[in-house]
């Protein structure tokens, strides 16, 4: 038994714990320990506190002393794995989880946090197997629900992903960042319920500054670049924070060459690496020496030897942790650092949280603000980012000449010529089409999209099928619309090459808003298939318009969606008119900027320089 003084010293400071008050809790604890160098409990919630307080690796050691005197002490073994998982050393963390377990397995904490770790490193059923333990030992702990729907999310059960989500908010109404992610589950799937009425709840929440969805999320619905750049700071504030464990970053001296870091998880068969292929093949070397970061999967596929073939240094780093990934670049004295994810899936932005290289800047991946103090630059152009807009935007807005976007003239369409009957398509008739993720359906859209049906005889709606749920409710959706179920075709996924070659079967491509046609728009236009859009506020709902003012088809830009709407229903009605649309993109796609791969390339090292 701790003797009477260090147990006084011990109650005190685990009362200010309690209440909040760690800086003041922590030398009282130290009291305890300097009367009983054997209060194991007392080392244990020492460890807590500090932890709290961000000081992790005098933490790890005040949880490490508790374990000395108290070898299978399982809450301190499960906060030392929390304070090495925090340090970047995520397999001594496992282990320390599973030595929790092994020590007292009626514990639900260290089944989620192992779950975390095992969901990192793409184990995914096993991360599943760890919450389902976790919910077993503990029904009421909402983070367990929480965690389970994110793994079942990534396993693409978005089903399932919902029913946990609604858990977790049953027990906590208040848990932050998941009623915006159950609202994007619903949306994967097509499932739009209350839809409307949960989308303007949730807006007003976060007005009021409430963190009520992560910031990827709310782009996919929510045409507003205020409230974007509200769920951007308060992800990054409550996440991601500066850290500057590493201490400031100087600009470097003396490099004959302007060091570029290109960071990211989709350096392989990906829509990014679709896009941004030849863009690495083409950099000035006299000027420029490019490093890829890697942290994504080693396929080796076509793809990403192409990528690892056209670069100065390829680095394989998705076992390091982010913070190991800094202090490498700031090794490597990285001039640029280029984030190629945002808060994509697979992102690392705690690498830009800790200060990789003195600029950091944000491009391609991720079509919103940061909301990070530490991302310095956004890459964009006047069409996406016009100059009224930039007051929302943390970073410095930098402008290529024409279009954001990259592309790869180089991209493959397959010779093989499909016949519509092969591809359930009718003969005769409009064929409409949408390659978009289901997500970026939502039902304003969909009410436009059914009333261009009926408007045009014998038409139909030729859409992605990303999973069987949204095309079961897709087709509930247009029978409810009063639309021939049949009239909807569903595209099952095919190779690029070929995915790329059958959309010539179609008439027009009929964009998404708030949430555009990013690659898959400058895919329709690579193969001479014209895209329908109107452009609204935000990045995300101004890509297709940024596309076709670089391939100067300002036509195809509708300045409201009634007049969207009309003019499908016009170009479907009046094929001459059509044709006379397609011969001239086909006939810009050898001229227009958007495919001038050479001079975008000398247009973006422009802005490198810029920044330097």
């Amino acid at each position: 038994m701790p003797s009477a003084p260090a147990q006084a010293a011990f109650q005190q400071a685990f009362a200010l714990h309690q209440q909040r008050h760690l800086a003041e809790a922590v030398p009282l604890y130290d009291q305890a320990i300097a009367l009983d160098a054997q209060h194991a409990e007392a080392f244990h919630l020492r460890g807590m506190a500090l932890f709290e307080l961000g000081q992790f690796s005098t933490a790890a050691q005040s949880f490490q002393a508790a374990i000395t005197l108290v070898p299978a002490y399982a809450a301190a073994l499960n906060g030392l794995g929390l304070a090495l998982a925090q340090l970047g050393d995520q397999k001594a963390a496992f282990d320390c989880y599973s030595a929790a377990i092994a020590a007292d397995g009626r514990i639900a904490s260290p089944y989620i946090n192992r779950s975390l770790l095992l969901r990192n490193w793409g184990r995914l059923e096993e991360a599943l197997q760890s919450l389902n333990i976790a919910i077993t030992l503990q029904p009421n702990n909402a983070n367990a629900h929480s965690n389970r729907g994110a793994a079942l999310s990534e396993l693409k059960q978005p089903a399932a992903a919902i029913a946990s989500y609604e858990t977790a908010l049953q027990l906590n109404p208040n848990y932050p960042f998941i009623a915006g992610t159950r609202i994007f589950c619903k949306t994967i799937i097509c499932d739009w319920t209350n839809l409307d009425r949960e989308l303007a709840s949730l807006l007003v929440a976060i007005d009021h500054g409430q963190p009520v969805s992560p910031p990827w999320h709310l782009i996919g619905y929510a045409d507003s670049l205020a409230m974007q750049r509200k769920a951007a700071e308060m992800w990054v504030a409550a996440k991601h924070p500066e850290d500057l464990a590493l201490g400031p970053v100087q600009r470097y001296a003396g490099h004959a060459r302007v060091r570029i870091g290109y960071y990211s998880a989709d350096f392989h068969n990906h829509a990014t690496a679709y896009l941004m292929a030849e863009l690495f093949e083409l950099h000035d070397r006299d000027k420029f020496e490019i490093t890829a970061f890697s942290f994504g999967p080693a396929t080796g596929d076509d793809m990403q030897k192409r990528i690892a073939g056209a670069c100065d240094h390829f680095i394989e780093v998705r076992d390091k942790s982010e913070r190991e990934i800094a202090a490498l670049s700031r090794e490597m004295e990285i001039d640029i650092a280029i984030d190629l994810k945002g808060f994509s899936a697979d992102n690392r932005i705690g690498i830009f949280a800790h200060r990789a290289a003195p600029i950091q800047v944000s491009y391609l991946g991720y079509p919103c603000t940061m909301g990070a103090p530490y991302i310095d630059y956004l890459i964009a152009d006047n069409v996406i980012v016009p100059e009224a807009a930039r007051p929302f935007y943390t970073e410095k807005v930098l402008t290529l000449p024409h279009s954001y976007q990259v592309n790869d003239r180089q991209r493959k369409i397959s010779e093989r010529a499909f016949s519509r009957a092969e591809l359930g398509l009718p003969e005769n008739g409009a064929v409409f089409c949408c390659f978009n993720s289901n997500f970026k359906i939502l039902p304003a859209m969909f009410d436009i999209w059914m009333r261009i049906l009926k408007a045009v005889d014998g038409s139909v709606l030729w859409l992605l099928e990303d999973n069987a749920t949204a095309a079961v409710n897709l087709r509930k959706e247009a029978e409810r619309r009063g639309v021939d179920a049949a009239r909807l075709v569903l595209a099952p996924r095919m190779p690029p090459e070929e995915h790329l070659a059958r959309q010539r079967v179609a008439d027009l491509f009929l964009d998404t808003l708030p949430c555009n046609a990013h690659t898959t728009a400058s895919d329709a236009l690579w193969v001479g298939l014209p895209v329908l859009t109107s452009p609204g506020e935000s990045f995300t709902s101004r890509v297709a318009a940024s596309l076709l003012a670089a391939m100067d088809l300002p036509e195809l830009i509708a300045a409201t969606l009634a007049d969207y709407e009309a003019l499908a229903i016009a170009l479907a009605r009046d094929p001459a008119r059509l044709k006379t649309i397609k011969d001239k993109l086909v006939h810009n796609r050898a001229t227009s900027p958007l495919f001038d791969t050479v001079s975008y390339t000398r247009a973006i090292e422009a802005l490198f320089m810029q920044m330097v």
